[in-house]
């Protein structure tokens, strides 16, 4: 099954694209060839854009201290084992206090790394980072895989408490839903969604066999999906047969 999933508000959607990146770092970082850790240097200086929010660490931490509180009220619920639940609290507030321990944004004690920022200032430039432009990076580029790698990580490692904090909050948000199997009628899909609940996330997942791609769209009212298919030219286009898929509502 092909997962897709869609978020109502900036917050989440701020969440999703640092995961996504965090998750390519991770990919990168183990590998050997200069050409992936130069992809990986480029990712964290992806990151440090998206963290520049001046809310994202407030953000984060207001997420942190929520699910804290929605947790201790599972306490003495015979269905939840206390030590499970003791120790994501315990994960929760050990987050909380170590980006409330960071000075400034997240990843902002690289800004002070001189050279890092040269190369930040020109790895967006089409060839901006040749050995002609910044030779310096090019003769980092030459040493052996394992100290690369562990530069790599030693420059990542300020961004690591944000990256573990935004898995859990994500991963909360995720468990929160249940699954359900809807039908899509000559490819259209649409939902109310019940009053009192405001959904933060929603998840589809559809057969790869189907060769479908859904367009989503929501508000805090109803959820739409229209099914696409894809033509021999590349194009999209509307399917107009009755397709099924699970749909899960995160809140």
């Amino acid at each position: 099954m092909i997962l897709y999933e869609y978020p109502f508000n900036e917050r989440i959607r701020t969440y999703l694209r640092l995961e996504h990146l965090f998750r390519r770092l991770g990919e990168l970082v183990p590998r050997e060839h200069p050409l992936d850790h130069h992809y990986a240097l480029a990712t964290i200086f992806e990151v440090m854009d998206v963290a520049a929010r001046a809310d994202l660490k407030s953000d984060v931490m207001k997420d942190l201290e929520k699910q804290k509180t929605v947790l201790n009220g599972y306490r003495g619920n015979p269905a939840i084992a206390e030590s499970v639940l003791d120790d994501v609290i315990g994960k929760l507030d050990g987050y909380f206090a170590a980006l409330n321990s960071q000075p400034g944004k997240a990843g902002q004690s690289l800004t002070d790394n001189e050279w890092l920022m040269s190369i930040r200032s020109r790895i967006g430039i089409p060839g901006g980072t040749c050995e002609f432009d910044l030779p310096g990076y090019y003769a980092w580029q030459q040493l052996d895989a394992g100290t690369r790698q562990a530069d790599l990580a030693r420059w990542a490692r300020p961004l690591g408490t944000l990256a573990e904090s935004i898995h859990m909050l994500l991963k909360l948000l995720r468990d929160s839903g249940t699954p359900q199997k809807v039908m899509a009628a000559n490819g259209q899909f649409q939902q109310t969604l019940p009053q009192g609940r405001t959904f933060q996330l929603l998840r589809l997942r559809i057969d790869p066999s189907l060769r479908l791609v859904p367009e989503i769209s929501g508000n805090r009212l109803m959820v739409s999906v229209r099914l696409l298919r894809q033509e021999g030219s590349d194009k999209l286009v509307a399917s107009t047969g009755n397709s099924d898929f699970e749909l899960t509502l995160c809140s």
